[in-house]
């Protein structure tokens, strides 16, 4: 290898950190992000001049290690991805609908081309710069050659992305100067949000970490796949459709028994019109404490929020409803306008009522057990201020166990949505058979009842 050759490798190592260093908006990368971080971390080591073989070993390793476990296909994907996703005032500006101030979209074309440059660093610049000053012997050089190398030019796709991300993704792949893309990128904020937001649709709430986490693979259902309890539906859907529009809108409990579609339902919005700006939040019952803050998170993102709540309902002795209280009436921090909450049950006054109710009501004893105020005076007054939680729900859908009729048509309409081949009298004797056999009537049975019957066709093919 020629002086002139590892020269130029000197200069874009030199240049590569210089970018790093002059990162503005998408700064916080140097400390926060993994891959970043021992990239430049290399680069550094690189550009000190003689150095310990071992140490520069460790080094590229580190960051081979943290590429590979990204799961990108090359360093190019990483970078863009990282575009894309990035949370910082640039893109929270454009998520919530602002006019950018003067010197951020500058300041944003200025970091796409240095990271850009950092996209251009191959295995053969850092390996040149490892001969040059580390190597002394031919055993060190042959180990040099050895080690893994990370692709340099972006492969197939990610399964995950979807097709508005691939098509940023690819355009900014494509292009000559990655900074020419800005206001596609522009463009791709203010209609996704940013950071997290960009990149899921539904999420839930960590308690531990006291953050939304991204779920990878929601529940794809959508409203069309959802046959019967259209009337029900029609109501569900004109709320969030109003609050999607700006327009006041009201909490919403749906009630029924198990395997109605109640939950599903919720999950369906949330696949017909996250392209409207739709978001789910999943919150588990045992975390309702935790209310305040998921508002705080949510409110200042420029999103439209169905706080989902599932199963929901509570046993006598439990005081967590009040945290959903304040929340549906409002306290000193009232509910913002971009955040709903939508809750199932099977329950419908959500708590448990006993006939011991009249005694007076449960206490906790501190030991999981709980005590009768039998003296309580006004006893009455506490009982139906537990059951009138559900009347705090502004709208509340009922959604009932279908009689036979109702199951059948369910069953013949999943089935020929998908299309398969069976007699009408056939499909109905078989339906009543599974649901006898199984889980009774119900449109779940009726959807795992058609799940059995196309595995049985079509396995006989």
């Amino acid at each position: 290898m020629t002086e002139d050759v590892l020269s130029l490798e000197s200069l874009a190592l030199k240049n590569a950190g210089l970018a790093l260093d002059s990162l503005t908006v998408y700064r916080s990368l140097l400390d926060g992000d993994r891959v970043i971080g021992r990239l430049r971390a290399l680069i550094d080591f690189c550009r000190q001049g003689r150095v310990e073989l071992g140490v520069f070993l460790n080094h590229y390793g580190d960051f081979f290690e943290a590429l590979a476990d990204s799961a990108a296909d090359s360093l190019d994907d990483y970078l863009i991805e990282v575009i894309l996703f990035h949370d910082n005032s640039f893109t929270r500006s454009l998520e919530n609908g602002c006019r950018l101030p003067n010197p951020l979209a500058p300041a944003a074309a200025h970091d796409l081309d240095c990271l850009q440059q950092l996209a251009g660093l191959a295995p053969a610049v850092f390996k040149a710069q490892a001969t040059k000053h580390c190597c002394s012997s031919e055993a060190e050089l042959a180990l040099l050659k050895r080690l893994p190398e990370w692709q340099h030019r972006r492969g197939k796709n990610q399964e995950h992305h979807t097709c508005r991300h691939e098509e940023l993704r690819n355009g900014i792949m494509a292009s000559s100067r990655w900074s020419d893309r800005l206001d596609d990128l522009i463009a791709f904020h203010r209609r996704y949000g940013a950071g997290i937001l960009a990149k899921y649709q539904a999420f839930y709430w960590d308690h531990t970490a006291g953050c939304l986490r991204g779920i990878d693979d929601p529940d794809p259902v959508t409203l069309s796949d959802l046959i019967g309890y259209e009337a029900e539906r029609a109501d569900v859907i004109e709320n969030t459709l109003q609050f999607l529009d700006g327009w006041p809108a009201n909490n919403v409990l749906l009630y029924g028994d198990r395997g109605t579609g109640k939950s599903s339902t919720v999950k369906a919005l949330l696949n017909e019109y996250h392209e409207r700006g739709l978001r789910l939040v999943e919150v588990p019952k045992t975390q309702l404490f935790d209310f305040p803050d998921i508002i705080r998170h949510l409110k200042v993102r420029g999103k439209k929020f169905i706080v989902f709540v599932d199963d929901l309902s509570f046993e006598d002795s439990e005081s967590s409803y009040i945290a959903l209280k304040a929340v549906l009436e409002g306290g000193l921090e009232h509910r913002p306008g971009n955040v709903l909450i939508y809750a199932t049950s099977n329950r419908r006054h959500l708590i448990m009522e006993r006939f011991g109710d009249r005694e007076g009501p449960a206490m906790s004893t501190g030991h999981g057990t709980a005590a009768r105020v039998k003296d309580e005076v006004h006893a009455g007054d506490t009982v139906q201020e537990r059951l009138s939680l559900a009347d705090r729900f502004g709208i509340t859908v009922i959604f009932p166990t279908p009689d036979q009729d109702r199951y059948l048509e369910i069953a013949e309409g999943i089935a020929a949505k998908r299309g398969l081949p069976i007699d009408r009298e056939q499909l109905q004797r078989a339906a009543l058979r599974w649901e006898r056999w199984h889980n009774g009537i119900s449109p779940r049975s009726a959807r795992q009842f058609v799940d059995w019957l196309e595995g049985k066709i079509k396995g006989k093919r």
